[in-house]
C-alpha cells in the first residue's frame, strides 16, 4: 500500500456483474447521483475472463492508493473475492451484492475462470447483501460463503437478484450499507 487508507475519502468503484449493469440499474443510478462513484469499465461484459477482469480492477483500484470501496453485483461480487485471492491487499471495504455462484450448473455459459470460488478470510471488511430467493445462487450456498469470507450477511427477504426486474431502481436503502463501511466499518476477523 503507498499511502494511507483513509475511509471517509474512499473511492467507491462500481464492480458490475456479466453484461455489465444497464441504466435502469441501481449501480448505474447510483454513479449518476454520486460523483465520487466510479464504474470500473470491463473490456468485455458477455465473455468475460476472470484473469482479465482482475487485471482491469487492480488497476482501477491501484489508481486509488488502494483507498477504495468496491461495491460488486452478482459476477463482479465474486470478482472481488478473486481479486482479494489473487493480490492479498487490504482496501476500506467492500460490498458485494447477490454474489453468483459460478460453480452452479444455473450459472450463465460464457464465463472462464470465475470457477472455484474462494473460500478465504477477506483481508478487509465486507458486507454480503442476498435474497433468500436468487436464481443464481441458493441462499445455504451464499451463507456458507460469507462465513468463509469473514463477511457480514444481510437478507433482504424474497427479493430475486436484487437487479432492476426485482424493483431495484435507485435503491437509496443500498447506499446505507456503502455509508456503513465508509464510516463504521464492519469487522472483519482476520
Amino acid at each position: 500500500m503507498s499511502a494511507q487508507i483513509t475511509p471517509s475519502a474512499a473511492k467507491v468503484l462500481i464492480i458490475p456483474g456479466l453484461y455489465g449493469s444497464g441504466n435502469e440499474h441501481w449501480q448505474s443510478l447510483w454513479e449518476e447521483q454520486h460523483p465520487e462513484f466510479i464504474r470500473v469499465n470491463q473490456r468485455d461484459w458477455n465473455t468475460p475472463v476472470c484473469h482479465d477482469w482482475l487485471s482491469t480492477l487492480d488497476a482501477a483500484i491501484r489508481k486509488e492508493n488502494d483507498n477504495v470501496i468496491l461495491v460488486g453485483h452478482s459476477l463482479g461480487s465474486v470478482t472481488i473475492v478473486h481479486w482479494a485471492n489473487h493480490y492479498r491487499r487490504r482496501i476500506v471495504g467492500a460490498l458485494m451484492v447477490a454474489p453468483s455462484d459460478t460453480e452452479a450448473a444455473t450459472f450463465p455459459k460464457g464465463t472462464t475462470g470465475f470457477a472455484p470460488i474462494p473460500t478465504i478470510q477477506l483481508p478487509f471488511p465486507s458486507t454480503v447483501i442476498a435474497s433468500t430467493e436468487d436464481p443464481y445462487i441458493s441462499f445455504d450456498r451464499v451463507t456458507r460463503l460469507s462465513s468463509a469470507w469473514g463477511s457480514k450477511l444481510i437478507a433482504l427477504g424474497a427479493h430475486g437478484h436484487i437487479s432492476t426486474s426485482n424493483g431495484f431502481g435507485p435503491w437509496p436503502a443500498g447506499i446505507q450499507y456503502v455509508t456503513e463501511l465508509r464510516t463504521h466499518r464492519p469487522k472483519c476477523e482476520t
